[in-house]
């Protein structure tokens, strides 16, 4: 074997071994970054009331991903700062965000009416859909999902704080709850997740 071809046989060694590993790193699964709940289990169903009066039934939202977060219109922090990072991740799906539904569900419906709701969500997003009912209602919703909430007197009834878990719920096409995030996490890596999410068959 002369030289060139010793050459051209190296190169073509080199090259499958190449072809090799890109597949077999293109064929890694995906890992999820947020707190994975395998197996997957079906989201506990609700009949609630959106901003606008309608009725909203979790089910009748399969095909979609759902991403779930429960606080209340008066909070001083936690809710705007999830409730900005719903927009980012919003705008870093881009296209995708159509198959996306972005839901507050409230921890104090004494305040949270469907009006309140309303005007709140206008600024972050109109689209974003705001959950209340009265107490009795919402009470077997926080159980299903493991939320914590609790009226802190602050010396002002009128203006009652609420302490709530801050976690973030991600229901997949299915109705399955899939992903849970702790508050805090980056919007890029819960976009990252939900595109995902939106791939599966």
């Amino acid at each position: 074997m002369n030289i060139r071809k010793a050459i051209l046989l190296g190169v073509a060694i080199l090259a499958g071994f190449g072809i090799v590993y890109t597949g077999l790193t293109y064929a890694r699964p995906y890992t999820y970054q947020g707190s994975l709940i395998e197996p997957p289990v079906p989201a506990p169903d609700f009949d609630l009331v959106d901003q606008y009066g309608h009725p909203f039934r979790l089910n009748e939202y399969r095909d979609k991903v759902i991403l779930i977060f429960f606080g209340y219109t008066h909070c001083p922090d936690v809710c705007p700062v999830t409730l900005t990072d719903f927009k980012k991740v919003k705008a870093q799906l881009v296209e995708k965000s159509k198959d996306v539904v972005f839901v507050f569900i409230t921890t104090d419906p004494d305040r949270d009416t469907p009006k309140h709701m309303l005007n709140y969500l206008k600024n972050f997003d109109p689209e974003f859909v705001g959950l209340t009912e009265e107490r009795s209602s919402m009470e077997p919703v926080w159980q299903d999902y493991g939320v914590y909430q609790e009226k802190v007197d602050i010396g002002d009834p009128e203006n009652y704080l609420v302490d709530h878990s801050a976690r973030t719920y991600i229901i997949d096409k299915n109705g399955n709850l899939r992903l849970t995030y702790l508050f805090g996490t980056g919007s890029e890596v819960i976009a990252e997740d939900v595109a995902h999410l939106l791939s599966e068959n």
